[in-house]
């Protein structure tokens, strides 16, 4: 009663599943939800490709800074034009797993799922541990237990994302504007403030940053590596573009056209972000040093050593711009902390409808398909959060070292899509008649041709800059996933084979001595041995009883078994919270109530397995009505196994002495 009452307390009161369509969204909720990744990126892509040109000195990062910025601009633009082609063909919010898919096949899909799924865990992991960098500036008592409270942070932020998407869009969507207004303000009064010849240096413009020990001098070759190196990571501007085509069945209706206006609207806004922030940090002169070379850093000649506290580009910024003016530093201190905490929220929504459409699929767990009491994805929700708190602890919440994993992820999902929907509109061309429609289909093409080729050369470019530095650990968890979720389809296909019903089923129902309630979830070999037990019994009353949980499922069970005539009445037990075991324990315990006397009697078709790993993909349902219905006076509960192949021999396993074997005589 406690845990539930604290459940309801952090989570809130239960949805019913006829609220779905009160949950979708309005753009001006939309844009803070699946832009806030996008947009706060603008927070710490600069600082990346100061760091990076750094290596070099500091004039080399005076020098070409702007030109990687209208690089990564560029870039941008050809992406956010590509996916507004996306969510117009494919707006059923599979994204780039479902362009993948149905165009180049089940194999470029399962690659772009596994590449969005780390990636929306580096997202989590490095915007909340940016974010903690970027409080430090305002908030000393933070330095120095920056994983602590990005994990507090994380934790903060599953609890909200439990309660629904609407809801915690609905928080999170001030903050989001707040960042906005704010870097648009500082562009505003830095642009000002240099045209009238008032805009100050930055603290870091007085130092000098001196090459990194071996680039002295760099040749053409080392200096275009370098050069490449900042740009990819610049393209972290670029993550977070993919997040509104997964989640376009969350927009209100026209969904399509609402999702591409909130695209455009996301592009424009982190395009004049980003140049304002790069051109202010060329005019006061910032100087950014990667934190295991502090030494870069020199005061006349003598390096400034470990206790100068570097601030982020944008903290540089405020302190400069605002000067005077200390309500506006804090301000953009804390709007900057906030978005860039909020951004992982971008990942709470993409990672668990990946993850429940994967599963729907048979690549995940069954139970990642599932929304829970608030109709959000719970179980998605909670193993990002654990995934990203891993890295948070592993990296020590350090963003330098983190964002060398990301990148490689999103621009794996953007060139294997944008492939995707050249051949969706090659096909469609093919048997399209009217000439406006080709026109528009074959304007759309060179799009994501385009698209396709930039963004093909920018993944070339991450991996190879930046694979030594991290990016070959993102490619192996890549790797990994994929086989993982490779063995799991298998698995799903090989036992939906072996239970898999002959046309021939009448040997199968015999006459019956039982009687029984059976439960049915679907069709198969489980559930007609469970029936002919059941008749077996002679029951003075027989029910086949399922739980609608989903509307289409139960529609399609109902149509098989009269197709199938199977001679048993299915009743269908109503469930708006989609729970399983309490409309089965409610609609047992209303028939003790009409009969006190009688005896219930349950049978539950069960699978048997044969390795551990396989019972966390089965029989959770089983096992939790079980429990339920063991404690329900005057009802007996009965397991029908049935024995998967690869439980075949594993009654060896469990010959030996047994609890309380000794005391029964037993060996």
């Amino acid at each position: 009663m406690t845990g539930r009452i604290l459940k309801r307390l952090l989570v809130g009161r239960k949805m019913s599943s006829d609220k779905l369509g009160e949950t979708l969204l309005p753009k001006k909720l939309a844009l803070p939800i699946f832009a806030s990744d996008a947009l706060s990126s603008v927070a710490y892509a600069p600082d990346e490709i100061f760091i990076t040109l750094g290596m070099g000195g500091g004039a080399l990062a005076l020098t070409h800074s702007w030109q990687i910025a209208l690089a990564v601009i560029a870039v941008m633009a050809v992406v956010v034009a590509s996916y507004r082609q996306n969510v117009h063909a494919y707006p059923s919010g599979g994204g780039d797993y479902e362009v993948a898919t149905v165009n180049l096949g089940p194999k470029a899909g399962l690659t772009v799922a596994s590449a969005l799924l780390v990636d929306y865990t580096l997202t989590v992991a490095v915007s909340v541990s940016s974010g903690v960098q970027n409080a430090g500036a305002a908030l000393g008592f933070i330095r120095g237990h920056e994983a602590l409270v990005a994990v507090v942070l994380v934790v903060l932020l599953t609890a909200m994302n439990l309660r629904g998407v609407r809801e915690s869009g609905s928080l999170f969507a001030l903050p989001v504007y707040l960042f906005m207004f704010g870097v648009l303000a500082l562009a505003v009064v830095g642009f000002i403030r240099k045209s009238t010849g008032h805009l100050p240096m930055a603290e870091s413009a007085k130092f000098e940053l001196v090459p990194q020990d071996g680039m002295e001098t760099i040749g053409s070759a080392a200096m275009v590596f370098l050069l490449l190196r900042a740009f990819s990571s610049g393209c972290a501007a670029l993550t977070g573009v993919e997040a509104i085509s997964n989640g376009v069945p969350a927009f209100r209706k026209p969904k399509s056209r609402n999702a591409a206006s909130t695209l455009l609207l996301m592009g424009g806004i982190a395009v004049v972000m980003l140049f304002s922030i790069i051109t202010l940090a060329r005019w006061t002169g910032i100087q950014m040093v990667d934190p295991e070379h502090p030494d870069q850093l020199t005061d006349n000649g003598v390096p400034v050593g470990p206790g100068y506290e570097e601030d982020t580009v944008l903290g540089q910024l405020a302190h400069s711009v605002f000067q005077g003016f200390t309500p506006g530093i804090v301000y953009i201190s804390i709007v900057a902390a906030l978005i860039l905490v909020l951004a992982a929220n971008t990942a709470f929504n993409g990672f668990p409808v990946l993850a429940s459409i994967l599963a729907k699929d048979g690549f995940l767990p069954r139970q990642l398909h599932t929304r829970g009491d608030r109709l959000a994805y719970s179980n998605g929700i909670l193993i990002l959060a654990g995934a990203a708190i891993f890295l948070i602890v592993a990296y020590d919440a350090e963003t330098t070292r983190l964002i060398q994993l990301y990148i490689v992820g999103v621009f794996v999902s953007f060139t294997v899509s944008q492939v995707g929907m050249i051949r969706h509109w090659n096909r469609h061309l093919l048997t399209e008649q009217d000439p406006a429609h080709r026109r528009r289909m074959q304007r759309s093409r060179v799009i994501n041709g385009v698209g396709a080729a930039m963004s093909g050369t920018v993944l070339v470019v991450v991996l190879l800059t930046k694979f030594i530095h991290g990016a070959g650990l993102a490619i192996a968890a890549m790797c990994v996933l994929f086989v993982i979720m490779l063995a799991i389809r298998k698995h799903y296909q090989r036992v939906r084979e072996e239970l898999a019903l002959d046309e021939d089923i009448d040997d199968s129902i015999l006459p019956s001595r039982v009687h029984a309630i059976v439960l049915v979830s679907k069709i198969h070999k489980p559930t007609l041995r469970a029936l002919a037990y059941a008749r077996a019994t002679r029951p003075s009353m027989l029910e086949a009883v399922t739980v609608d949980v989903d509307e289409e499922e139960t529609a399609a069970l109902l149509a098989e078994w009269e197709r199938r005539e199977i001679p048993v009445t299915l009743k269908t037990l109503a469930s708006p919270y989609r729970e399983i075991t309490r409309p089965v324990v409610s609609y047992v315990k209303s028939i003790r109530r009409d009969s006190p006397r009688d005896v219930v009697m349950v049978y539950i078709p069960e699978y048997v397995v044969g390795r551990w790993f396989e019972q966390l993909l089965h029989n959770q349902s089983a096992l939790r009505l079980k429990g339920r219905l063991l404690f329900t006076p005057g009802v007996m509960v009965a397991s029908v196994p049935w024995q998967l192949r690869s439980a075949e021999g594993a009654e060896g396993r469990y010959d030996g002495p047994s609890v309380g074997s000794v005391r029964r005589g037993g060996g």
